[in-house]
């Protein structure tokens, strides 16, 4: 038995060959999925799981709730960490989500991960029904209030957004006196802010050249709260398409989420690319999708973009683009559930995971 990378001590596993430790890597499920996929989806974590793949992420939008899957895939694994990818503060209370995640942790053996992010004004106000008005103080409340309520200290909380002055509990105790919380961060001010309160960050998008950055803020933001040499994941968000036969069709493939969250998903990405140097890229693509042109929008993510954001291409190209990218600061890559049958699947994870 040897001990595999992992990020928050889990257990050891047992694998067939005595040299090899799985590298850190999780996989992004997306929202999800509708019943007639869900058993695919199911079957391929557990393979995930056993192959040693770190952590599963689950998103949430105005669909399926994430909380709910993440139940059935507690239920169905053994040994993988199990997170948000992300949820927002504005749509659950902090004692909600303390409740909800304390609740998961318990039923999983202590395996969950708390991925939250701000979210953007269009889902807030339009789904929710509420305003966006101070995201990143209340992701700072949040999390203040998450910690406290799991550690079992009686609330108490004077903040700018939420107060609490009883001092009552949680009523059962959980299964550990903390739960990892790991923040969608692209702005300085977010990062150091993460530094100071949560366990990591989730940037997605991010220049892989840069990921010094991310680290280099997380610690001065965890300077700055006194918390010392705390050790703080950079688990970024990488779009990652294995070529088939067309390798220009993983190329493009790769382009488009990239141009969906430049010229969709608010302000921060563009402005984040734009601090590194792609402001021609941001421009044309925003300027695409202002003629309503996808196609157009993905096919101006330059090659340097795609190279610096993504991975495509070989299994064996994306194998190396992996090494490199851990070498770059990333402790923890995720990626995309690859395509296929579940045995498909699991040869793909496997040489990843190399």
């Amino acid at each position: 038995m040897i001990a595999a990378r992992r990020l928050h001590n889990k257990p050891d596993r047992h694998t067939t060959d005595e040299d090899f430790v799985p590298a850190a890597l999780g996989l992004s499920l997306g929202v999800p999925p509708a019943p007639p996929q869900r058993e695919h989806v199911l079957a391929c974590a557990a393979i995930a799981d056993d192959l040693g793949v770190t952590s599963l992420w689950v998103a949430e939008a105005s669909g399926r709730d994430a909380p709910t899957f993440l139940t059935q895939l507690a239920l169905r694994t053994k040994r993988i960490e199990l997170g948000t990818s992300i949820i927002n503060p504005f749509s659950r209370t902090p004692a909600m989500v303390a409740m909800t995640f304390a609740t998961l942790d318990e039923l999983s053996g202590g395996r969950m991960v708390i991925g939250i992010g701000s979210s953007s004004a269009n889902v807030v106000e339009h789904w929710y029904g509420m305003r966006f008005k101070q995201p990143l103080r209340r992701i700072r409340e949040t999390v203040e209030i998450i910690n406290r309520i799991v550690s079992g200290t009686p609330l108490t909380f004077d903040g700018e957004i939420f107060a609490a002055r009883r001092g009552l509990r949680l009523q059962f105790e959980p299964v550990r006196p903390h739960i990892p919380t790991y923040v969608a961060a692209t702005t300085p001010a977010s990062i150091r802010q993460a530094g100071e309160v949560a366990d990591g960050v989730m940037p997605i998008h991010w220049p892989r050249e840069h990921l010094g950055d991310i680290h280099m803020l997380l610690a001065e933001g965890a300077t700055a709260a006194g918390r010392g040499a705390v050790a703080l994941a950079v688990a970024p968000s990488v779009n990652l398409v294995v070529a088939g036969v067309d390798e220009r069709d993983a190329l493009m493939r790769a382009r488009e989420p990239i141009a969906h969250y430049v010229g969709r998903m608010g302000a921060s990405y563009p402005e984040m690319l734009a601090r590194y140097g792609y402001e021609a890229e941001v421009e044309a693509i925003r300027a695409a999708w202002q003629r309503r042109d996808p196609a157009a929008a993905a096919a101006a993510v330059s090659d340097r973009l795609l190279a610096s954001t993504s991975i495509a291409g070989t299994i064996e190209a994306c194998i190396e683009d992996l090494q490199e990218l851990r070498a770059h600061g990333a402790d923890l890559p995720i990626i995309p559930l690859p395509p296929g049958d579940p045995i498909r699947v699991g040869r793909t994870l496997e040489r990843l995971l190399r």
